[in-house]
């Protein structure tokens, strides 16, 4: 005990005379975590309570687990408390993966069971050395940036760690010493059931044969780019200090972001989420990179924006970066390459090929670039279509020639081209503006906004 003790930080460990919880699931990890904690527990005047959550996903084996925890638990005295939930039904709901689905729910469980024993009750879980070196693997090899190569933390948001620097050898040396049973999942020895089995059972054996001290080695690293991760983490920090933040709205100058280092930038950016309220969950580097371009790309004057996760909508306008989660008013904004953009009723999103309904806008005039924008038709603006035999109609009488009311009027999408009027949704592109066959065009996706949201469900 002494011996494996040694290499648990010791402020991770149960403070004197304090109870916590200690998540148990039957395996070998967690019945020596439960054993080592119930030990350390009765020296000091505490105690541990014995937490496990039944995911009912494998039959009969799932009871079997619950009930060798809590007739081992009995056996030593040990409280035990148990739990249960629909992680199918939560997976279908959330379009989650059975995984994501059972830690949601597990970990959920966890603290509710956490809050009755009292404030500040600590949980912990058996996660351990060679767990750490496959998370740092997984996250390497799915994409991630630096704070997902630093692993595991011994403490984050109320759940300890202890076992962070204790191998899976240690401690099924640690479990023969002391005689503790534990039961197999039979899926475990599979590696074609999940994909970190594979790595766990494929990979990381082949990685000890390059070098036995590969799982030290790899957490190491982690713990190095913590160090790197934590200071980047600080300046952006220092750097959004003065960031307006308002309900719904924070706003941040370029200046302040053109003025940071490269590998600074994104956490500023994440950093403007946590302070507008939603957090950063399901927020990627694709979005951050979507929000970079708008402050790179906007031509003078023009609005820019990209919508977001949680209903997000990031503005750029006149040296300002908004990110707010309020209704927008139908104002001109500019047309970025891949970036969607909600305008009123609808979702554009400007591409170089033709893809579903939309506007197909020539590339070039009179040998121009053109900013493509989309915004209300403006009183007066005109355009030249098949049926005005070049003559050239304002909007107005299109639309009333068409049926379209003015209140429909005023929230289809026009789109300008070098601030001249190219066309307008449902009545047509301008002749000047028109594409022949087999000439390169921009292509204005448009598709209705509720349509779109029905989709995704």
């Amino acid at each position: 005990m002494e011996e494996l003790l040694s290499r648990c930080p010791r402020w991770a460990l149960p403070a004197r005379g304090r109870p916590a919880l200690c998540a148990v699931s039957g395996g070998l990890d967690s019945m020596c975590l439960l054993d080592l904690l119930d030990r350390w527990c009765r020296e000091r005047q505490g105690r541990i309570v014995a937490a496990h959550f039944n995911h009912h996903l494998r039959g009969a084996e799932s009871d079997r687990d619950e009930a060798f925890v809590r007739d081992w638990c009995a056996g030593r005295d040990i409280p035990f408390v148990s739990g249960s939930g629909d992680v199918r039904g939560l997976a279908e709901r959330e379009g989650l993966s059975l995984e994501e689905a059972a830690r949601k729910l597990r970990y959920a469980f966890l603290r509710r069971e956490a809050e009755k024993l009292g404030q500040h009750i600590r949980i912990y879980t058996a996660h351990h050395a060679d767990d750490n070196a496959e998370t740092i693997l997984f996250n390497l090899i799915r994409g991630t940036g630096a704070a997902g190569l630093t692993g595991m933390a011994y403490q984050q948001n109320g759940i300890y760690r202890p076992l962070l620097d204790v191998t899976r050898a240690e401690l099924a040396a640690y479990a023969a010493d002391h005689h503790i049973p534990h039961v197999e999942d039979a899926t475990n020895g599979d590696p074609d059931a999940a994909a970190r089995n594979f790595l766990r059972l494929e990979v990381m054996p082949r990685l000890k044969q390059i070098n036995p001290q590969a799982v030290a080695h790899i957490n190491d690293a982690g713990r190095r780019l913590r160090t790197v991760d934590r200071s980047l983490e600080e300046e952006a920090a220092r750097r959004t200090a003065c960031v307006e933040v308002q309900e719904g709205r924070v706003t941040l100058s370029k200046r302040a972001l053109a003025e940071a280092p490269d590998a600074v930038k994104p956490r500023m950016l994440l950093r403007l989420f946590d302070l507008l309220g939603v957090g950063r969950r399901d927020i990627t580097a694709a979005h951050l990179n979507a929000i970079l371009y708008l402050t790179r790309n906007t031509l003078w004057g023009r609005e820019s924006r990209v919508d977001l996760p949680h209903g997000v909508t990031a503005r750029y306008c006149r040296e300002w970066l908004i990110l707010e989660t309020r209704p927008q008013l139908l104002t001109e904004v500019q047309l970025l390459p891949g970036c969607p953009v909600t305008w009123g009723d609808f979702r554009l999103t400007l591409l170089d090929h033709r893809e579903g309904e939309g506007l197909a806008i020539r590339l070039r005039r009179q040998g121009e670039p053109m900013g493509l924008t989309v915004g209300p038709a403006a009183l007066g603006d005109r355009l030249v279509l098949p049926e005005t035999h070049g003559g050239g109609r304002s909007v107005k009488r299109l639309c009333l020639d068409r049926r379209i009311s003015l209140t429909e009027r005023d929230r289809l999408p026009a789109i300008y081209a070098g601030g001249c009027l190219a066309a307008v949704w449902r009545l047509g592109v301008d002749e000047a503006f028109s594409v022949s066959a087999g000439e390169p065009c921009r292509f204005i996706q448009i598709a209705e906004a509720a349509k779109e949201r029905d989709h995704e469900k």
